[in-house]
């Protein structure tokens, strides 16, 4: 079987992604992350290009990182510069790793028109800085650039630059379809006419331009490569990189390459997760294998398939990938998507049929006059409580006032006093905010948080509002969708009404009664273990 090894460049190559940055600590909790996963090689950095990835690689060194090994990135030698001169490769001996990376021109266009020298002289380039790194003792991976759009143009010269490269002692070459303009069939075709001629072990280095990259790699895999490059989610210069995070799994669950174990394929939700809030990018809840639509059910045959047979409509379990399957309500909902649902949070109502046809009527009346649930998992909820009995109110509106003032060129300034009643006792606050929904929310915070401590924990995350009928102006209905927290758990919530501020206060009940409902059951759960 295949050994394929996993080469991770999402701290270099990934970082050339427009409005990505990455501190040194970032990388180096991306490091250890990684290693984790359980990924062979991962590139930190171009010790030679700045001060930060010197830092990461000293820095790195106090990891206790026992199965992965970090490189460090570079090129060949400059034009007219001797080998041992070289500032570049005398950075890469000083990063102090034992495997290095470096990129030489494969294409002849490039060679004469952005080295601005002769074919000749590239080779003894290439040749030279292989020479000169492997005589001190290192591992040396070498990129062929643009190798594919090379090869199409000058395969006799293509395959010459590489050559050099093996002939100087390179330990793996790596063909890089830089551009990402490659096809399947193509670079299939090409590493298949490339591999008998290297005695070497091959990669391959895709980029996503063509939407390509996945392909183009896995297309590389069966061709013969054994070493793979790409980068957590794809993140990458342009249209980004291959994107491990799909590569490894059909790598592993579908061509039947155990380049990661089992187990350590169930962390791929979690570290494709993780590394996107490191890099402060928001993840693709579509993205393939790890989004969190990746294995989410909308439309009611859908929905009763899988609950006939579970993979009906999966094409892998998701938990080998650490995700999980869920059921989306909408008005494509049919009553069988209502029982899954409700059996999720503890009501059964699968030999209740005419309760669950009453509540997907409900459900389909509201989401006609713009609710939206699909996205409001905690209205759904209280809304399902509501209609089967099991809701308890935490505290009841009596009233609220909202007023917005503006003197002259003053900022404006919002006011809000809310009344409530809880527990048989009618409760009054004020507060200041920024906005109606922030004064409405401290206000309300301000009278419930003595009866309910267990508010603080909860915090909105993101607001959002929704113009549902344009052409009604400012008098249009709109759709307030609100995302809270607890710093584990993340919900979301509706409102709809005609009246903003209305909407608004809809969606933040909601989130505050869910959010304290499941606050509560989570701490008796964590005293009950305690108990045990």
């Amino acid at each position: 079987m295949t050994d394929v090894k996993l080469y991770d460049t999402t701290l270099r190559d990934g970082a050339q992604r427009e409005g990505l940055s990455f501190s040194v600590e970032d990388k180096l909790k991306i490091t250890s992350r990684l290693e984790e996963l359980g990924i062979h090689y991962i590139e930190g950095g171009w010790p030679g290009s700045n001060p930060k990835d010197i830092e990461y690689f000293k820095r790195v060194r106090e990891l206790d990182l026992k199965n992965a090994m970090v490189v460090a990135f570079g090129s060949t030698r400059r034009k007219g510069v001797p080998v041992e001169k070289d500032e570049n490769l005398k950075q890469l001996v000083k990063a102090g790793t034992s495997a290095v990376c470096i990129f030489g021109k494969s294409w002849d266009l490039h060679v004469t028109h952005v080295l601005v020298t002769t074919l000749d002289d590239n080779l003894k380039m290439i040749a030279d800085s292989v020479g000169f790194l492997k005589k001190r003792g290192l591992e040396v991976i070498y990129d062929a650039e643009h190798f594919f759009d090379g090869y199409r143009a000058n395969p006799e010269y293509a395959l010459k630059t590489i050559k050099a490269a093996e002939e100087s002692g390179a330990d793996c070459i790596v063909l890089c379809d830089s551009n990402g303009g490659s096809l399947p069939v193509q670079v299939k075709s090409i590493v298949a006419k490339v591999k008998p001629l290297v005695s070497v072990p091959l990669g391959i280095h895709a980029h996503n331009d063509s939407d390509c990259a996945v392909a183009n790699t896995l297309a590389a895999v069966e061709a013969g490569v054994v070493h793979v490059q790409g980068t957590i989610s794809g993140y990458g210069e342009r249209c980004g990189n291959a994107n491990l995070i799909s590569i490894i799994p059909n790598l592993v669950l579908k061509m039947g390459i155990p380049c990661l174990s089992q187990d350590k394929l169930a962390l791929l939700s979690e570290v494709a997760h993780y590394v996107s809030e490191v890099a402060n990018v928001v993840p693709d809840p579509h993205q393939p294998f790890v989004g969190e639509s990746a294995f989410a059910h909308k439309g009611g045959v859908h929905v009763s398939a899988i609950m006939r047979q579970k993979g009906a409509y999966e094409h892998i379990d998701p938990a080998l990938v650490g995700n999980l399957q869920r059921v989306l309500i909408s008005e494509q909902a049919g009553t069988g998507a209502i029982v899954h649902k409700a059996k999720e949070i503890g009501i059964d109502l699968s030999d209740k049929p005419e309760q669950a046809a009453a509540i997907l009527k409900k459900l389909k009346k509201l989401e006609h006059r713009g609710y939206h649930f699909e996205a409001a998992d905690g209205s759904f909820e209280i809304l399902l409580r509501k209609n089967t009995g099991s809701y308890r109110p935490l505290f009841k509106l009596k009233d609220y006032t909202v007023t917005v003032t503006r003197l002259g060129e003053a900022h404006p300034k919002t006011e809000a006093v809310v009344k409530v009643w809880v527990g048989g006792k009618r409760l009054v606050e004020f507060a200041e905010g920024n906005g109606p929904v922030n004064a409405l929310d401290k206000a309300l915070r301000k009278a419930i948080a003595r009866i309910y401590p267990a508010l603080e924990r909860i915090s909105l995350s993101d607001y959002k509002v929704r113009i549902i009928d344009a052409k009604k102006g400012t008098a249009a209905v709109v759709r307030v969708l609100i995302e809270s927290t607890d710093g584990e758990k993340t919900w979301g919530t509706v409102g709809v009404h005609e009246n903003i501020i209305e909407a608004s206060w809809e969606a933040l009940v909601d989130s505050i009664e869910y959010g304290l409902m499941h606050v509560k059951e989570g701490l008796e759960k964590k005293v009950k273990k305690r108990k045990r």
